[in-house]
């Protein structure tokens, strides 16, 4: 299948609209309209109508969408199909909640890999994944094929840890950590700033009142 360049506010959205069209197959739906995925995703019918025209006909006219077609036509897209080892740098206290979630309600990824400098840490094995010392970060990285990575460490070491995951042949890193980190074109990441998000949701409290229903969220267009 060729690769279908869509908007990022659309690919944050594919998840979304996964999972919830896993919840109506469980349910034994059988068709859906762009209506009925709207209210349940508190996305607008029109948006949902655009985000899947990139990807062609999908639905019929007066009919919806076919659930089991529509999921098994993410499943592809969201590469369902193939495990997808993660690396997890950093095993504090944040660290050690990854590990214990481990993604086990998305079976197509998990933390196979864990690197910290704690040496009480180190050469164990933590909730079923083992934890490596960071001077084996490089070497187990590219003997495991590992091409995804979390960072849950100190900001004064984040950047030169970055360098070392990008020698590696990491392509996507998802930083946990405020300070925003520099790396090649080759290199998508995910900045996850859960300070910044807990304040931008003060801030909307604060001044928005009761118009925060009406707030749509971040990753629409």
């Amino acid at each position: 299948m060729a690769e279908t360049k869509i908007p990022r506010a659309t690919a944050k959205r594919l998840p979304i609209y996964y999972r919830y069209l896993n919840i109506l197959l469980d349910a034994d739906k059988k068709r859906v309209s762009s209506t009925e995925l709207s209210e349940a995703v508190k996305v607008d019918s029109a948006t949902i109508r655009r985000d899947f025209s990139y990807f062609g006909a999908l639905g019929k006219r007066g009919y919806g969408y076919d659930v089991e077609k529509l999921l098994a036509f993410f499943k592809k897209i969201l590469n369902q199909d193939t495990l997808t080892n993660v690396a997890l740098i950093g095993v504090g206290n944040l660290g050690h909640a990854l590990l214990n979630f481990n993604f086990h309600k998305n079976s197509n990824v998990r933390i196979s890999a864990a690197f910290d400098v704690n040496e009480d840490i180190a050469n164990t094995v933590q909730s079923g994944v083992p934890v490596y010392p960071m001077t084996e970060l490089k070497k187990q990285l590219i003997e495991q094929q590992i091409e995804i990575a979390i960072l849950t460490i100190p900001t004064s070491v984040v950047q030169h840890v970055t360098d070392e995951l990008v020698d590696a042949n990491v392509k996507g890193i998802m930083n946990f950590t405020p300070l925003r980190i520099s790396v090649p074109e080759t290199v998508r990441v995910q900045n996850v700033d859960l300070t910044n998000e807990l304040q931008t949701l003060i801030y909307f409290i604060e001044h928005y009142g009761e118009q925060l229903g009406d707030k749509k969220d971040d990753f629409d267009e």
